[in-house]
């Protein structure tokens, strides 16, 4: 059973002469523990299916599954509920707390959830430093470089032991060396600690170390791509699916 499933997803912003198809009748799938890269042109509709997938908003039409359960059938307080337990956003500028440290930060969803502060820094405490801040846990994000505010983010998705993590250009904010370690450390999520990861990229580099790839172009999928992860390097091969997508 997928872990995520889109049916016929569509989402129209405004109305009439002036209204614009975002997605269009697209349908995807994600199953437990896999990686899955989002690619295409700018304004294809990306974030918008990141955006409906997580409940952050509703289609138009069509339907999210996340497991068993579909997010139309959820009132707001309900879907927060399920967000905060069953999904884990990391965004590409970090969307830190500037007065809170790094441990503060990473346990702020588990107290938001009714977790006692003490089981939500512990709980923080822990993925931190899975994922290298274990020397950190006391470090405010100006204190932190770009590359260790991502990791602190990460760390705060995975908090609440969610089952998807979405990730929204995670690396663009990053230079290429902490780019290639942001998405090497997504790749451990996935492999290691066996959550869904659905990344939003623009960069075939990045997107190589993903599962899968679903290609979109004016709101429809047109590719959908599976990657070998055997060591060798599938850069090239994004990149021409890419330039294929823009003529």
């Amino acid at each position: 059973m997928s872990l995520v499933q889109t049916q016929e997803l569509t989402k129209v912003y405004g109305a009439g002469d002036t209204a614009v198809t975002a997605l269009d009748h697209v349908n995807v799938h994600v199953n437990p523990g896999e990686f899955v890269a989002v690619m295409g042109p700018s304004g294809c509709g990306k974030s918008t299916l990141l955006h409906l997938v997580g409940g952050l908003d509703r289609p138009t039409s069509g339907r999210v599954w996340i497991e068993d359960t579909s997010l139309g059938d959820l009132n707001d307080d309900k879907l927060t509920e399920l967000r905060r337990r069953k999904i884990g956003f990391v965004f590409q500028f970090f969307n830190l707390i500037p007065v809170l440290d790094a441990t503060e930060n990473a346990a702020l969803p588990l107290t938001l959830d009714g977790t006692s502060p003490g089981d939500a820094k512990k709980k923080a405490r822990a993925w931190l430093t899975r994922v290298g801040l274990g020397n950190r846990l006391t470090s405010r994000p100006d204190q932190l470089s770009g590359g260790q505010q991502q990791r602190v983010a990460i760390a705060r998705a995975l908090a609440a032991e969610p089952a998807l993590v979405l990730a929204d250009e995670p690396t663009g904010n990053l230079d290429t060396h902490s780019g290639d370690e942001i998405a090497g450390l997504l790749r451990q999520v996935s492999d290691e600690w066996q959550r869904a990861v659905v990344m939003v990229t623009h960069d075939p580099r990045i997107a190589a170390y993903a599962d899968r790839i679903v290609f979109l172009k004016d709101g429809r999928v047109v590719d959908d791509t599976k990657l070998k992860q055997d060591g060798s390097d599938n850069t090239q091969m994004v990149t021409g699916k890419m330039h294929a997508l823009a003529e």
